[in-house]
Parts: C-alpha cells; sequence; structure tokens
C-alpha cells in the first residue's frame, strides 16, 4: 500500500512539472540559490512551474521583490538559468525580454528559436541546455527598477504558454534613454495567436516573432509604439471597473492593449508594423531535420489545459 501511495506522489509530481526559470530568481520562486526576503503578505510559489491560464493574467505575480535578485550592465554578457527537473516539452521559442513598467511593455533582447533546451530539434522531455548566456544590447536604459521576462511556447504536447518575470538592476555608462526592440507576444494566451504543436517543424510559429513590431521603451516605461495586429481585448481590462463586478463592459475597447494591462495612466499609441531596427540577438538555429512527430494531444508531463490558475487575477 505504502509502495502504491508513493507511485502516484510522484506520478502526480511528475505530470505537474514542467520547466521553470531560476536564474534570475523569478518572483517568489522557492528553487533559486537566493532569493531576497519576501515582501510582507507574500508566500513563496510552489507551482512556479505551472502553465498560465489561458485567459488569466500572464505572469503569477504583479509584486516585485523588495530588493533586485541581479544586477546587470548594458552591453556586457547576462545569463540565464533554468530548472534541471522539469519537463521540456520538445523545446519550442523562447523570447527574452526587458521591461521597466512591470511587464506591462516588453521589448525583446534575446531569443531562442525553434529547439530551446536542446542542442538540436529533439522530442523529447529531458532538457539538454539549461543555461543560455546573450549580450545585454548596449543601448538599454539604466534602471533600479528593472524587469527581466522569459516567455515559453513549447513544441511538444498541449498548448501551452510559460513565463517568469524577474527584477533587477541595470546600469549603462552610455547614458541611453530609450531602446527599441520587437514587442514581446504571448503565443496560446486569450487575444493571441495560437502555434499549433510542431510536429517535427521547427519553424512552426516563426512568423509570428518575425512580423511582431517595434516597441520603444524608457525608464519610465512610456510606451513610444504599440502593437497595431494587435486583438483588442474586453474593455473591463483596458478600463477596469470602479465595482467589484466580473462582468464583461458591454462597452467597445478603446486601444488594444496587454492582456494584462491595467489603466495607469501611460500614453498608448497605435503605430503600423515597420521592418526591426531592432538589436535584439537571437541564438543561431540551423534548419529542423525531421524528426519523429508526436500528437499534439501527448499527456507526457503534460496538464489538462484551462485547469490551472494563476496565483493572482486583478479581475476581483
Amino acid at each position: 500500500m505504502l509502495f502504491k501511495i508513493a507511485s502516484v506522489a510522484a506520478l502526480v509530481s511528475s505530470v505537474a512539472a514542467h520547466m521553470a526559470m531560476n536564474e534570475p530568481c523569478p518572483r517568489f520562486s522557492p528553487n533559486c540559490a537566493t532569493q531576497p526576503q519576501l515582501p510582507a503578505g507574500q508566500s513563496y510559489n510552489h507551482n512556479i512551474k505551472d502553465p498560465i491560464a489561458y485567459d488569466g493574467p500572464v505572469f503569477m505575480s504583479d509584486v516585485p521583490w523588495p530588493q533586485p535578485v541581479a544586477s546587470w550592465t548594458a552591453g556586457q554578457p547576462v545569463t540565464v538559468g533554468f530548472q534541471a527537473d522539469g519537463a521540456a516539452h520538445g523545446g519550442g521559442h523562447f523570447q527574452f525580454a526587458i521591461s521597466y513598467d512591470n511587464g506591462k511593455t516588453a521589448a525583446i533582447v534575446h531569443k531562442v528559436m525553434e529547439h530551446c533546451f536542446f542542442n538540436d530539434p529533439l522530442d523529447s522531455n529531458t532538457a539538454e541546455v539549461l543555461k543560455y548566456t546573450f549580450t545585454l544590447p548596449a543601448d538599454i536604459p539604466a534602471s533600479s527598477n528593472a524587469q527581466f521576462i522569459w516567455i515559453w511556447t513549447n513544441a511538444v504536447g498541449y498548448r501551452e504558454l510559460y513565463t517568469g518575470i524577474s527584477d533587477i538592476t541595470i546600469t549603462n555608462s552610455g547614458g541611453s534613454k530609450s531602446y527599441t526592440g520587437k514587442s514581446a507576444i504571448y503565443p496560446n494566451h486569450a487575444g493571441y495567436d495560437t502555434i499549433p504543436a510542431f510536429n517535427g517543424d521547427y519553424t512552426t510559429g516563426l512568423s509570428l516573432y518575425n512580423n511582431a513590431p517595434n516597441v520603444t521603451i524608457t525608464s519610465s516605461g512610456y510606451i513610444a509604439e504599440q502593437l497595431s495586429n494587435k486583438k483588442p481585448i474586453s474593455s473591463r481590462i483596458s478600463e477596469p471597473s470602479s465595482s467589484n463586478s466580473s462582468e464583461t463592459s458591454s462597452a467597445s475597447p478603446k486601444a488594444p492593449v496587454w492582456p494584462f494591462m491595467f489603466n495607469t495612466g501611460s500614453v498608448i499609441h497605435n503605430a503600423p508594423a515597420q521592418s526591426s531596427t531592432s538589436t535584439d540577438s537571437e541564438t543561431p538555429s540551423s534548419t529542423a531535420p525531421s524528426v519523429n512527430p508526436t500528437s499534439d494531444q501527448s499527456t507526457d508531463g503534460e496538464c489538462e489545459p484551462g485547469t490551472l490558475k494563476s496565483l493572482y487575477d486583478h479581475e476581483n
């Protein structure tokens, strides 16, 4: 009987275990080498590896660490690391981004396309690569209150979205005031296109990233350009109701906004899509050879979509 209970517990643990960033330490992760002291009223997030709920906020917490977890310098190498004990879902696409407004606006500084977690296309749940080092763009503005963002779209299994947000400082001796890069996008989330299971084609979904418009960010978080092809979402998110009602407003939404953006007084401008002038880097990846495809309904290490909830909800 004890053996059976232990086996069931191990199975549940393996099903729930996905990949998660642990460097720089994301908000309230219990799995980093070191963490700041928790803010008052907060607790460690033991669900840090869960996928993001389809129609929930795209980050599990909007409360920052009380101290930054990393200090980065513009134009210098930085490293992002991941836990070793999660399901890698055949890799997929990574976006690494910087934000200055708690994740409401994010510009890409590096991408790992096609087979992240692996050296080559591989239909596996066991990650081969757990650290990525890239050079932070030289024109990233300095800030004592910046956020580093990781976004992962998996290659194999249920169509899910994984994210992490870390509080960092950035120094820049050159005095840059703004940075222009591709807007971060959130495939497989409400308001965004779904990227289907790759089924051996690791170029799946690349056009969404390549066609993302530019966004200009500054250390004050001002949005100089905004997605023009972003699907509008409910006005109850762009302009929250003063009541506690969770009913959707019947009013037409105004400017398209992020699924997690709230009315902060920032000026938002729609801009037509244009060719990228960003300096964001991308880890090279050769054309994927043919691999054995798997069904996009594989449940190896998977959770049923729509059953997981984020730790906070701004629509309370």
